[in-house]
């Protein structure tokens, strides 16, 4: 046999190596246990796959990105026959990976019940100890006809193989129009066990699945279309190993726990009524606090620094839409148009950018006056599906932090700096701290304006961003259709990343609108746009800053600042008179009079997780003084009343948790 020269490349170091003809991935990289594929050529092959003179053979971990890809699709596979052999009946859909996970689609007769789902699972273990080996063959379009021939939607994926793409869920091969199917076969007899049309690629076989769980089910439509035919979804996770699993498992617990809408009924905060429609909230009084202080905080942050306030309107006439482009780029984003005045057509607005540019332009403008900063709590609306509707992080009516500076080119850079400076510092003042910096690039599809504006204008983000000394990840194709962006990543105190502050960089819009300042030589002059959401939305702000804290926010957030538990209903009174003097100092107190005993009154306290518990009883009046207890449990006993007043008051000035 001749021989082969192979790379192997790992990380930066590169490996030649001389092998036989047929060596396949599996054996250059035998004895390599967490190796479970092979990335040739900068595409991603199965171990089976025999590597020619010359290519470049990167190993695949299975706990790299692509890694867990691999088993989170191969562990899809191994559910999918297991559907299979306890619902004969069942038709295939889809069954790509996701996020932490993987899902498959099946036409089933009726929805699957826990007790399908544990079925489900217990089956896939008898698989996944068989060993079946996974594997990867050619077809073609009229043998995939003739294989799948039950499968109806197999069969219109074949149809649109060369045209479907890895955003649709689409499981075939597409690109170079292959088609290929993947058995999973008997490991001792080699027979046909099940098949599957799929790109891959798979694990070797079925025992390399370290660890996994079946999760949820849930409708889904086929292939996302309303019009297609409702399907049933099963979602599982897969891990390398039984100890990842468990820790994701925990942390799904202790995401559950913080769920925002969870928290919201508990805490009473919000609710969404279905009288009100989906994605629409409503905020209870406690609710209110928290939301008031939130915008009041940031509206004496934004008087420091030189922003004004403005207001406008909920909806517009179409027109404006038209001029700034919305409406031939994001009018799915909108809802349909109002027809008033005489077949005039209005919108609600989805943002508040082409109203503040009409503010800009309501007068002339100097060149003294720049830089101009026009801020909004601007609500606006937008036409989300119902599937995507979730609490207040992805909602259909909300508040947006807007602001738009206006500025010369000569500010831009400076301007860009003390405005994503602004963002990081006021988000800290709220207790996140963890961030990195996304920059999104032109979508080539979908943008307006020339080439060298777009290049210049990215090229000022990108040095604006290395400025922070915070990590920078490109997004490719990311940017709205008139300007790059920054985008600022925040991780919760469970470690899950959300996209915060939007700093985006405009000269499309002053150009549609015209709008001009007038320079220091007398010559009209075109101003540079910056667009700025801090929060991004009241709403998603509020949902973060509760899951992030767990309900218990900090003191000068918090709806109630301090509960007076009387021991007695001797007491009440004395605690209502510390509560009124601690009101006038602007705090948020109340005191439980109800019948309840003390120890309840203390739990109630706790389960609505107030920052301070004034408790009082015979001795405590006798010396003019209240008890502490803290929300850990701990207690503080006979603080004189004015102190005790003057500690809450310090802890809400200096924004701590307690």
């Amino acid at each position: 046999m001749s021989d082969v020269r192979v790379i192997i490349q790992r990380d930066s170091e590169r490996e030649e190596r001389v092998v036989t003809t047929g060596t396949t991935a599996a054996e250059l990289f035998d004895g390599e246990r967490t190796v479970v594929a092979a990335r040739v050529g900068g595409e991603l092959k199965d171990l089976a796959y025999a590597v020619a003179d010359g290519e470049v053979v990167e190993p695949v971990e299975i706990s790299s990105e692509d890694g867990l890809n691999i088993l989170r699709h191969s562990t899809a596979h191994v559910m999918a026959q297991a559907v299979q052999e306890l619902h004969p009946e069942a038709k295939l859909g889809i069954g790509p990976p996701v996020r932490d996970g993987f899902y498959y689609d099946f036409d089933v007769e009726k929805p699957f019940t826990p007790e399908d789902l544990k079925a489900i699972e217990k089956k896939m273990q008898e698989i996944q100890k068989r060993g079946q080996r996974f594997s990867r063959r050619v077809v073609t379009d009229e043998a995939a006809r003739d294989e799948l021939a039950d499968e109806p939607y197999k069969l219109e994926l074949i149809g649109i193989k060369g045209s479907a793409s890895s955003d649709d869920g689409a499981d075939v091969e597409v690109g170079g129009g292959e088609l290929t199917i993947y058995d999973n076969l008997d490991a001792k007899t080699g027979e046909l066990c099940w098949k599957d049309l799929c790109r891959g690629p798979h694990l070797p076989t079925t025992r390399k699945i370290p660890a996994f769980k079946l999760m949820r089910t849930g409708g889904a439509y086929w292939r996302g279309s309303e019009k297609n035919p409702m399907l049933q979804r099963i979602y599982g996770t897969a891990w390398p190993s039984k100890d990842e699993l468990k820790a994701h498992l925990e942390f799904l617990a202790e995401a559950e726990k913080r769920d925002h809408r969870k928290l919201g009924s508990e805490l009473d905060l919000f609710s969404i009524p279905e009288e009100i429609g989906s994605g629409l909230a409503v905020f209870h009084p406690k609710g209110g606090v928290i939301r008031r202080v939130m915008e009041d905080y940031s509206r004496k942050r934004h008087e420091e620094e030189g922003y004004e306030f403005v207001y406008s309107p909920h909806a517009t006439k179409g027109k404006l839409f038209e001029k700034s482009g919305h409406l031939d780029w994001y009018a799915d984003g909108m809802y349909p148009p109002m027809q008033l005045d005489e077949g005039v057509d209005y919108y609600l607005k989805p943002m508040n950018c082409p109203m503040h540019n009409l503010i800009f332009d309501a007068r002339g403008r100097s060149y003294r006056e720049l830089p101009l900063r026009l801020f909004e709590f601007g609500t606006v609306y937008r036409y989300e599906k119902s599937g995507v509707v979730h609490g207040l992080t992805r909602a259909r009516g909300f508040t947006q932090d807007d602001a738009h500076i206006y500025c010369t080119k000569e500010q831009m850079a400076d301007e860009l700096d003390k405005t994503l400076t602004f963002v990081l510092n006021l988000l800290r003042d709220y207790g996140l701290t963890d961030f990195y910096l996304e920059l999104s690039t032109k979508d080539p599809e979908k943008f307006v304006g020339s080439d060298e504006i777009w290049e210049e204008a990215t090229a000022t983000l990108k040095q604006v961003a290395e400025k922070q000394g915070l990590p920078l990840v490109p997004d490719p194709g990311g940017a709205a259709f008139y300007g790059p962006k920054i985008s600022v990543q925040c991780k919760d105190a469970i470690g899950r990343t959300w996209q915060m502050s939007t700093v985006q960089l405009d000269f499309n819009l002053p150009e549609r609108f015209e709008l001009e300042y007038t320079g220091p030589d007398g010559t009209k002059q075109r101003p540079v746009m910056i667009h700025r959401a801090l929060f991004g939305s009241i709403e998603r702000f509020f949902a973060v800053l509760l899951e992030h804290y767990a309900g218990a926010f900090p003191a000068w957030l918090a709806p109630v600042q301090a509960v007076g538990i009387p021991i007695g209903d001797a007491h009440v009174e004395y605690l209502q008179e510390f509560a009124a003097k601690a009101r006038k100092q602007g705090l948020r107190v109340d005191v439980d009079s109800s019948s309840d005993r003390m120890q309840k009154k203390i739990r109630n306290a706790q389960k609505q997780k107030v920052p301070f518990m004034v408790i009082a009883g015979d001795e405590d009046m006798e010396h003019g003084a209240v008890s502490f207890r803290y929300r850990d449990g701990s207690q503080e006993n006979g603080i004189p009343v004015d102190e005790a007043i003057a500690k809450i008051a310090k802890v809400v000035e200096e924004r701590v948790q307690v």
